[in-house]
Formats: structure tokens, C-alpha cells, sequence
């Protein structure tokens, strides 16, 4: 089985770093993202351009059906999910 990984906030900051690095020890990899597409788009494609896997996903962790959405949308790309690193979070007033 392909080890396939969900990172929340993974638009930038240590969420990207950690998609990247997933990428790179053989994951197919979900960038989650609330706001920043642009970001979170980047980051999926420098890791396709690595020879990766990675699929840019919109969806607020805190919104149940987006986060069902998440879920189906990662395992329609990549198959069954069997990793999740949940470091979606914000600082100050959204």
C-alpha cells in the first residue's frame, strides 16, 4: 500500500515543510488549506516537480463537511489515507 498523507495548514510555514518532506520519503500528499491557495498550490507543485505526489485541497478544519470533503477528496486521488498531521491553526483575529 501507497502511504498517502493529509498535512492541515500546509500553505506554509511548518505544515509546507512538512508536506515536502512526506513527499520526499514516499508519500502522495493532501496540502490542506483554509485560505492561501495560491500558497498551498505551490507547494503541491514543487513537490510534483520533485517527482511527487501532492494534491491541493481547500477546506476548514473546524467545518465538518469540509473536512469529510478533505478526506474524500485525498482517498478519490490517492486511495485510503494512512496519515494525518493536523497542524492547521491561526495566531490573531481572522
Amino acid at each position: 500500500m501507497n502511504p498517502v498523507l493529509i498535512v492541515t495548514g500546509a500553505s506554509r510555514g511548518i505544515g509546507a515543510a512538512t508536506a515536502a518532506l512526506a513527499a520526499a520519503r514516499g508519500y502522495a500528499v493532501t496540502v490542506n488549506y483554509s485560505r492561501g491557495r495560491a500558497d498551498a498550490e505551490a507547494v503541491a507543485g514543487h513537490i510534483v516537480a520533485e517527482g511527487g505526489r501532492a494534491l491541493a485541497v481547500q477546506a476548514d478544519v473546524a467545518a465538518e463537511d469540509d473536512v469529510k470533503r478533505l478526506f474524500d477528496d485525498t482517498e478519490a486521488a490517492f486511495g485510503p489515507v494512512t496519515g494525518l498531521v493536523n497542524n492547521a491553526g491561526f495566531t490573531g483575529h481572522i
